[in-house]
């Protein structure tokens, strides 16, 4: 196998200056419907990347929760390694690789901690073995075995048999206001549409096409 042979043309779709919204978020909004209508598998998984103390980025996919005029919302166990990067160095990037549709978006911001409320409403929302998960799971933390993970599993279950499961201390969300955002639309011969999105100081947005 040659990797260098693998590659295909771009040709489902095109973006221009013309049909580009001017609000970014209702630009995604309308992506987002195209991808969850085009039957693609996890639309709204996104890439997470954050950068530690000796300024290692690091990666993960994690799915988005809640989209408005502020935001992007995902939610995290707080002792995860994007968590504690995240206490150090608030900047993040998202990445929303459609490739089945040739699109992409990168989002650039900063992560602001959501409000116990609001965690609290997102997680009673969840099917109970994801809350009993999030109880079971020390996450990003070395654990010995599976078999060790699905003992915990079944001591949280048998724990919060009866009732509603709490929320954890150790969990949380986050909203991560843009700065810029990335539209990206694949096109023939490697030369793709892309559009750049800035945030003024007056929380308009600023539209620049870049070179592919």
């Amino acid at each position: 196998m040659k990797l260098e042979d693998i590659r295909r043309e771009y040709l489902q779709d095109a973006l221009s200056e013309e049909t580009l919204l001017d609000d970014p978020f209702k630009q995604f909004e309308t992506w987002l419907e195209h991808a969850v209508a085009s039957q693609l598998p996890d639309p709204t998984a996104m890439v997470v990347a954050t950068v530690d103390e000796t300024g290692q980025p690091s990666q993960r996919i994690v799915l988005l929760k809640h989209l408005d005029e502020n935001g992007f919302v995902f939610f995290t166990n707080t002792g995860s390694r994007k968590a504690q990067e995240l206490k150090g160095n608030n900047k993040i990037c998202l990445h929303f690789p459609w490739h089945h549709m040739e699109r992409q978006v990168i989002v650039y911001g900063e992560a602001q901690p959501l409000p116990t409320a609001a965690v609290a409403k997102y997680f009673l929302s969840r099917p109970k073995e994801s809350q009993l998960a999030a109880w079971a799971s020390a996450q990003s933390r070395p654990v010995s075995s599976r078999k060790v993970l699905m003992e915990t599993f079944a001591n949280m279950k048998n724990k919060f048999a009866k009732g509603e499961i709490p929320l954890p201390d150790f969990w949380g969300g986050y909203c991560v206001v843009p700065t810029k955002i990335e539209f990206w639309q694949g096109g023939a011969h490697r030369l793709h549409d892309r559009f750049m999105y800035h945030r003024q100081a007056d929380n308009s947005w600023q539209i620049t096409r870049l070179n592919p």
